[in-house]
């Protein structure tokens, strides 16, 4: 085994690692941190696959964006530091069922697709290209994808305002 099979399995380790003590930890701070490890871990993967941008845009919006509106909006509950409650055996049993039918429906989509080498020669992965083709509005543009991930960040920064809304209790 060499040195960059080595890493590949590391960086694999830490992504599935920090996700699933994300999902199983108690506290919700600590299931905060452990997402932030995971999602460092995919930019590390995106950084070994030599794609520079996409691990700094990972790090900004994810790690820099998501991540840290998180963490606030539980700071901000007066609720941070309790235990999460356990849930029931009726959602386990959904989310695992959720889970499977998702992987399935991922395998079937991914066996019937075609794969087909373009003819048209690639783009070296460089900020101005990438930039250019993230800001096209032809059918190889991803403006969509862009407008999406500002939704997104939009989207996170209302929920956290919303949790952190501290409602006075009825007496």
């Amino acid at each position: 085994m060499n040195a960059s099979t080595m890493v590949f399995y590391i960086l694999s380790a830490v992504i599935l690692g920090g996700a699933l003590l994300s999902v199983t930890a108690k506290k919700i701070f600590r299931a905060a941190v452990f997402l932030l490890f995971s999602l460092i871990g995919i930019a590390g993967l995106y950084f070994y696959l030599n794609y520079e941008f996409i691990a700094a845009v990972q790090i900004v919006v994810y790690v820099g964006g998501i991540v840290v509106l998180i963490i606030f909006s539980i700071f901000l509950t007066h609720e941070s530091g309790r235990d999460m409650k356990e849930p029931s055996m009726i959602s386990n049993l959904f989310a695992v069922f959720a889970c499977c039918f998702a992987a399935a429906l991922t395998y079937l989509f991914i066996k019937e697709e075609h794969f087909n080498a373009t003819p048209n020669p690639t783009l070296e992965p460089s900020a101005r290209n990438i930039g250019t083709q993230m800001l096209d509005i032809t059918r190889y543009g991803y403006i969509l994808p862009f407008e999406a991930v500002s939704i997104l960040l939009l989207a996170a920064m209302i929920g956290c305002i919303v949790i952190a809304i501290k409602l006075k209790p009825k007496e």
